[in-house]
């Protein structure tokens, strides 16, 4: 059986977590791996339905999603993660979850505040910076940059294909998914 991993993205609202996954996930199926995503925002919808945005709903949902992304690692898949994930003890958490069945690659995607909200088609920053929306990652809830990723991405100095080709490449060299064949 193929060795599964999880590739978890994390970063601001806003920072390219999913722009940059969903480059990323096609290249993952063309080199044979069976993909799936857990994307934040469905998760919440899904499996995190009633959680708030408190510290302990947020570490709550960080482990269901580790918990889930490990039992599909068990069973060989590639696994996207794009979620905030602002705390770097719930990631923690969700890494040696995933590391019990296979790798486990961190992807910072790094953005300003202000890049985030000018790329925002939501509102929710300027909401976030009006003060009607508490608890916002960023502007009135803190969000704790990895120490050691296995990759970081600038957001604002790249664009959304170069990260990708430099994630790709990265899972090459790391003999999780096989160099690109030429045509």
């Amino acid at each position: 059986m193929t060795e599964g991993f999880t590739l978890w993205f994390t970063g601001l609202s806003g920072a390219g977590k999913t722009t940059i996954a969903e480059i990323v996930r096609p290249e993952l199926e063309r080199r044979g791996r069976k993909v799936e995503w857990l994307d934040g925002d469905e998760v919440r919808e899904h499996l995190s339905k009633g959680l708030g945005f408190s510290k302990e709903d947020r570490d709550a949902n960080i482990d269901r999603i580790g918990w889930v992304a490990s039992k599909l690692t068990r069973h060989g898949a590639a696994v996207i993660v794009s979620a905030i994930s602002p705390y770097i003890d719930a990631r923690d958490q969700a890494r040696a979850m995933v590391e019990e069945h296979g790798t486990f690659v961190e992807v910072f995607v790094d953005a300003s505040v202000e890049e985030c909200a000018r790329r925002d088609v939501k509102g929710l920053y300027e909401k976030a910076f009006r003060g009607e929306i508490k608890e916002f990652t960023g502007v009135s809830d803190p969000y704790e940059a990895p120490a050691n990723p296995e990759i970081s991405i600038e957001s604002e100095h790249e664009e959304p294909q170069e990260s990708a080709v430099r994630i790709v490449e990265l899972l090459e060299v790391r003999g999780l998914i096989p160099a690109a064949v030429a045509a």
